[in-house]
């Protein structure tokens, strides 16, 4: 069994890191960022003053933090995991954080004779508590496959990408994807109820269809339910959506529909709903339209 430091355990990283416990893997975590959870401490599970003594005691150190500033105060600040580090740990960020800054980290760590993978995760609260995240990895592929068992502790769909940043990459690619079908499954709800049907229903009959998703399957349901209490934040998405757009304007390509949905996120955090679910773009559609989705049934 490995010793791992785990830096960041929220909504996201409790379970991540329960499932590295309950493989019998010794934690280390830090209260530098945020306090940490009574469940995880116990006999396979230990505190740390910080993180540079996490990494000190670690041969593994992952980081599952809200954005790229937070990543880079973890790891370089005076008292940050560079400060602990030995030649041959191995830096796992499964933050989703910008794709350039993870080059320039690796980097860093790199020249400490230590060993960094981009790992960003997708399938929000429910994929965490499941084991069933999707994991794009960034990196060396030989350093992929040494951490691989502890990946596959957390997710299902495991895909070492490419180099480091690609795995970052391949999230921005994920949001943007997730940000445009929230979308068009809130439009397409918002339709059906304004015209009378019952979005339930309609639901229902899209998800024997071509239009069938996860999107719709879970977040659809959401809508219909207005059950908007955060498995994923729209906050965190406006981070990546942000990510997405600033990467567009550097490679001089448009994303025009993205741009669309950040638009819409902005506004429902304009209504006090940057700590909504994700799902709950719908509502500055609705806002808009005048008109909110609600069931039929009962």
């Amino acid at each position: 069994m490995s010793k791992i430091g785990f830096i960041g355990t929220g909504i996201m990283g409790l379970p991540m890191a329960k499932h590295l416990q309950n493989q019998d893997h010794q934690l280390y975590f830090s209260e530098h960022f945020q306090s940490v959870p009574a469940e995880l401490v116990g006999p396979n599970g230990n505190v740390c003053p910080t993180p540079k003594s996490v990494a000190e005691t670690s041969e593994y150190i992952i980081l599952m933090v809200p954005d790229t500033p937070q990543v880079e105060d973890v790891l370089f600040s005076e008292e940050g995991v560079a400060a602990g580090l030995a030649p041959g740990k191995v830096v796992i960020d499964m933050s989703s954080i910008s794709p350039l800054a993870t080059k320039d980290f690796a980097k860093r760590i790199n020249n400490l004779g230590c060993e960094y993978l981009d790992a960003p995760v997708s399938g929000g609260e429910v994929g965490a508590k499941a084991a069933s995240l999707t994991i794009m990895v960034g990196g060396k592929q030989e350093v992929f496959d040494k951490a691989l068992p502890l990946f596959e502790a957390m997710g299902k769909n495991i895909t070492w990408v490419g180099g480091n940043g690609d795995g970052q990459t391949c999230k921005v690619a994920n949001q943007i994807i997730v940000a445009l079908n929230i979308e068009a499954v809130g439009e397409a709800l918002l339709f059906a109820s304004k015209a009378g049907a019952d979005p339930a229903k309609v639901r229902e009959a899209l998800m024997g269809g071509f239009a069938s998703s996860k999107i719709l399957e879970v977040h659809g349901e959401r809508m219909v339910k207005r059950t908007f209490d955060p498995g994923f934040r729209i906050g965190l998405h406006q981070k990546d959506l942000n990510l997405a757009l600033t990467g567009a304007r550097q490679l001089g390509i448009s994303l025009p529909n993205t741009a669309t949905a950040q638009e819409l996120f902005n506004s429902c955090s304009a209504h006090g709903g940057i700590n909504w679910d994700h799902s709950a773009m719908v509502r500055a559609l609705e806002i808009m339209g005048n008109h909110e989705i609600a069931s039929t049934e009962g």
